[in-house]
């Protein structure tokens, strides 16, 4: 029997944090917390609706729109963004009365949950970490990679086409890029204010305190799980290498035949990782 679909509207809340935050929220049990990436069109229910149904069987599943993205404000950019995201996050913690909770991010969302290990240690469980944006430095493709590229063209000129084209560089299996994601995600990026958002988070990712944020992984102390496509040509799966290194207390798990959206192009099998990962008591992992 198939998974049973969630809902948009019936799992759709706003809350209140000094500004509104989009959320969906479904399942019961510990907290985990769901954040997306920084493409094109992109929101929390666009990455991770496919995933969310597993999840919320097993957990109490957040799927949060990041400041600016999707149905949440845009506060000012006053900070770098992935703190700013971060701080965000810790805030709909509290206001949800959450103490504790997983956090997974894709490729940007894995940035805010680094930066949120970092600055907040104490509200985070466990991480999963896909594509994580930040990791490391470009040392074997050029830079910026061809989805960074590919982004930053579509910025400049936001058409179908140079969308398109963006979207191809996520994936492995084209087949996954359906007319209805396409005009999904077409529609989102070309709203009112859309591309200018994609240009201020690319701006505000410089400044804060000069320190890269590679050079902080070993004082992540939670069990981490990396998540990577080996076909990634976004964030090339090399950057996990030195992560993999550094944190004290992480895996690694690759797929073949993968790029950027490994919860998508290998939906079943990077679900039940994830769960194997999440759900694996404390003696399972010594």
């Amino acid at each position: 029997m198939g998974e049973v679909e969630l809902d948009y509207d019936a799992t759709s809340r706003t809350i209140d944090i000094g500004y509104e935050v989009h959320l969906h929220e479904a399942g019961t049990g510990p907290a985990l917390i769901l954040l997306h990436g920084a493409g094109p069109g992109v929101s929390g229910w666009s990455n991770f609706r496919g995933n969310f149904p597993a999840f919320a069987k097993s957990f109490r599943t957040i799927i949060v729109d990041m400041p600016g993205f999707g149905a949440t404000a845009r506060p000012d950019f006053d900070q770098p963004y992935p703190n700013l995201a971060a701080d965000a996050v810790a805030r709909v913690m509290a206001e949800l009365g959450i103490e504790r909770a997983h956090i997974l991010g894709n490729s940007m969302g894995a940035f805010v949950a680094f930066e949120l290990a970092l600055a907040h240690p104490e509200l985070v469980g466990r991480l999963v970490l896909m594509g994580f944006g930040g990791a490391a430095v470009n040392l074997l493709g050029p830079v910026p990679s061809e989805g960074g590229r590919r982004a930053r063209e579509f910025a400049a000129n936001p058409t179908k086409p140079t969308l398109i084209a963006w979207l191809e560089s996520m994936v492995e299996k084209r087949d996954v890029l359906t007319p209805e994601l396409i005009e999904e995600r077409l529609r989102n990026a070309t709203a009112p204010g859309a591309v200018e958002q994609l240009t201020a988070v690319r701006t505000s990712m410089a400044g804060g305190d000069g320190v890269p944020r590679w050079a902080l992984s070993g004082r992540i102390g939670q069990p981490t799980l990396l998540v990577w496509g080996r076909d990634d040509r976004m964030v090339p799966w090399e950057h996990a290498l030195l992560p993999l290194r550094q944190m004290p207390n992480v895996e690694l798990h690759v797929f073949s035949g993968c790029g950027h959206w490994a919860q998508v192009e290998r939906k079943s099998e990077f679900e039940r990782i994830v769960l194997e990962f999440l759900t694996r008591t404390e003696e399972e992992a010594e």
